[in-house]
């Protein structure tokens, strides 16, 4: 199993101009590298309070720091982006890295980009079919024909630059819609699954869905992976962590819920779904955590990738250690369990 990171870019509230802030997210993708995680994956939004409105950049910025470590988007908001820009700047990411790129597209969890940049929430599935289709028709193939309703046609246009990798990796991210899941199986796409609250067993007939579409069409079971993007936070003790990571958690999560129409969020509705094996939230000490991973493991028949997203105003220094401690603690016990 791959471990790694995810990141949204947050901003802290205090920061005049971000470049602080961008500049030690670079520093923890090259710790991340240091301490032997596998991956660290950028986000995409166009809203106040984060700093990812072009993550091909800020890993591109990464890459030069960097030696091992996978360098992906986490995800690419596809349906607001051209695909053919899109393969470009993860193609040239490619070429930086020296092969390490990859790309996780989806829909992303809010709509400021459909307006943004001049799109109509009411093409919300049609457009990012129709785009992934097109993306993936880049990635294979040098030189395309194509007509789509969503953008110019292409006439035996060649897209470049090409990456180093044969055929750059792209994952599927989904939330629950069933249509997702059959949707990558079909494609026969890795799925990066967002698993943020509630109990991730209950995405396993889901995931079952993937693997049979997958399965009925033509494609092996290693192509078929399954990756988990999950909060979490890691301390020396699981009281530490909770004390740390709670607050932040509390105020975004909030906030979110106040757009949305949620209840605010409570701590003992926390420590509900961080308590239990099956809780989505990965926030506690090296062994719980990694037991708690092993859990997830065995709910989806088994996952291939497991992304911690920390981001909830956290110090840049609490968030070094626990990139430490993840490298060094949890994804070694993970790993030997396995």
């Amino acid at each position: 199993m791959e471990i790694g990171i995810d990141s949204f870019a947050a901003s802290p509230e205090k920061e005049v101009n971000g470049s602080r802030a961008i500049n030690e997210l670079i520093e923890r993708i090259e710790f991340a590298d240091k301490v032997g995680l596998d991956v660290f994956g950028i986000g995409e939004h166009h809203r106040e309070n984060f700093l990812d409105s072009a993550p091909s950049m800020i890993l591109a910025a990464a890459a030069r720091k960097t030696e091992q470590i996978k360098l992906t988007s986490a995800v690419t908001v596809l349906s607001a982006a051209d695909p053919v820009r899109v393969f470009q700047n993860f193609a040239t990411l490619d070429l930086i890295s020296s092969g390490r790129a990859e790309i996780v597209a989806g829909r992303g969890s809010f709509t400021d980009a459909f307006p943004l940049f001049g799109f109509n929430l009411e093409d919300y599935d049609a457009i990012f079919i129709e785009k992934l289709k097109l993306l993936l028709e880049i990635r294979d193939e040098e030189t395309i024909t194509w007509t789509g309703k969503f953008r110019p046609s292409l006439n035996r246009q060649s897209i470049y630059p090409r990456p180093v990798q044969k055929k750059l990796p792209v994952w599927l991210g989904v939330g629950g819609t069933p249509s997702s899941f059959v949707r990558a199986g079909e494609l026969g796409l890795p799925l990066m699954l967002a698993s943020i609250g509630g109990q991730t067993h209950r995405f396993a007939p889901l995931v079952d869905i993937y693997r049979q579409a997958g399965a009925k069409a033509g494609y092996s079971p290693e192509q078929l992976k399954v990756g988990l993007h999950s909060l979490g936070y890691v301390a020396e003790t699981t009281e530490q962590a909770v004390n740390d990571y709670f607050p932040g958690y509390q105020k975004v999560f909030t906030k979110v819920g106040q757009e949305r129409g949620f209840p605010p969020v409570t701590k003992a509705g926390f420590d509900a779904q961080n308590a239990s094996p099956q809780g989505a939230l990965l926030v506690g000490s090296p062994g719980e955590v990694a037991e708690k991973i092993l859990h997830h493991h065995e709910a989806l028949g088994g996952i291939s990738r497991l992304t911690f997203q920390m981001d909830v105003g956290i110090s840049h220094e609490k968030l070094l250690k626990a990139i430490q401690l993840i490298g060094q603690n949890v994804a070694p016990l993970v790993k030997a369990s396995l």
